[in-house]
């Protein structure tokens, strides 16, 4: 029997998991982690499906390439059968607006539709004049709060056992497990002595606007994406805050920015608002390594880093870490009859 630990209940150790035990269907996975569901940064993601090579810094064009790829196959499964509505995928056609040229992004031949717009199509749709370029397409977001859920549920139907704790050293895991996939995000600064990851702090609004339908995305971080319960807009970027706290000052800017680039949402209710950490690292970290403890060697596989491009990545990236634990579990010895 093989005994395989997660750490980190984000989405990306929750992919990773079921990933897992969709390849060693006779494993025990455990997933351990102090924060799930609403505790977690994946829950407040905005969830578009919008990766470039200038938000994942340090990932080679082909890797970051195949993990886009592999990523979009499960998500518009998803979005285009009958899952759709149990995962909270959702087709979704929008706007990206630049107030300078821009590269063709990487995922312009993968998403279901991308083309640059005319100068008098923006004028017609009533775009602030700042943006001169702009680009409709279509793509997938993701409901964080059904996708989570729905991934638990798919690890513990299938046999996954959950513990809610903070795991204060690896040597806590040495000797309960054959191979540890690290998904812990900030927690591997303290956990794997990792000082290449950093916190992004992000803040977000929630509000109600059923009449916006298309998403706004822009090159100033101002951000409008609807989805089947709520809008989320935003947004904030600012590396190495750690603060959790709503600054009312930033909720009001967002505010502005959102309706000098989108003025329809004029109106719109506020329900909330999110602040969350997002760990990011350069380059992601998606690696296999044997960590020398007192009580002999752990066998780990990275998998974190993913910035504001987890939700986009988490699948892509979740598959090769099977990969790897699969390589790590190769070298196991047998057992002798």
């Amino acid at each position: 029997m093989v005994h395989i630990t997660v750490i980190g209940a984000g989405v990306v150790g929750l992919s990773s998991a079921v990933s897992i035990q969709r390849a060693f269907p006779g494993a025990t996975v455990k997933v351990v982690a102090d924060k799930f569901y609403d505790e977690t940064t994946s829950i407040g993601a905005g969830g578009i499906f919008l990766p470039t090579l200038k938000n994942i810094p340090g990932v080679p064009f082909e890797t970051l390439k195949r993990w886009s790829e592999t990523s979009w196959k499960a998500y518009s499964r998803m979005a285009t059968t009958d899952l759709a509505s149990t995962t909270g995928h959702t087709v979704s056609h929008g706007y990206l607006f630049h107030t300078t040229k821009t590269e063709i992004p990487l995922y312009a031949n993968i998403v279901f539709s991308f083309r640059e717009m005319l100068t008098e199509e923006l004028t017609r749709l009533g775009v602030d004049t700042r943006f001169k370029y702009g680009y409709e397409i279509t793509t997938i977001i993701t409901n964080m709060r059904k996708y989570l859920s729905w991934l638990m549920t798919q690890f513990t139907e299938n046999g996954g056992v959950v513990e809610k704790r903070k795991i204060g050293s690896l040597s806590e895991l040495y000797g309960h497990c054959d191979v540890v996939v690290n998904c812990s995000g900030l927690g591997s600064r303290q956990l794997f002595g990792d000082q290449l990851i950093y916190p992004v702090h992000g803040q977000l609004i929630k509000v109600e606007a059923p009449w916006v339908r298309d998403w706004i995305y822009t090159d100033t971080m101002a951000h409008i994406l609807p989805s089947d319960d709520f809008t989320v807009i935003g947004g904030v970027k600012d590396k190495d805050n750690w603060s959790m706290t709503p600054d009312s000052s930033v909720r009001q800017d967002i505010m502005d920015k959102c309706l000098q680039v989108w003025p329809a949402l004029k109106g719109a209710k506020v329900i909330g608002d999110w602040v969350g950490l997002r760990p990011m690292r350069n380059p992601v970290r998606l690696e296999k390594e044997v960590v020398r403890l007192p009580e002999g060697m752990l066998k780990v596989v990275h998998n974190y880093g993913h910035g504001s491009n987890g939700i986009a990545l988490s699948w892509g990236t979740a598959v090769e870490a099977t990969d790897m634990v699969k390589d790590l579990i190769s070298t196991i010895p047998s057992p002798k009859l």
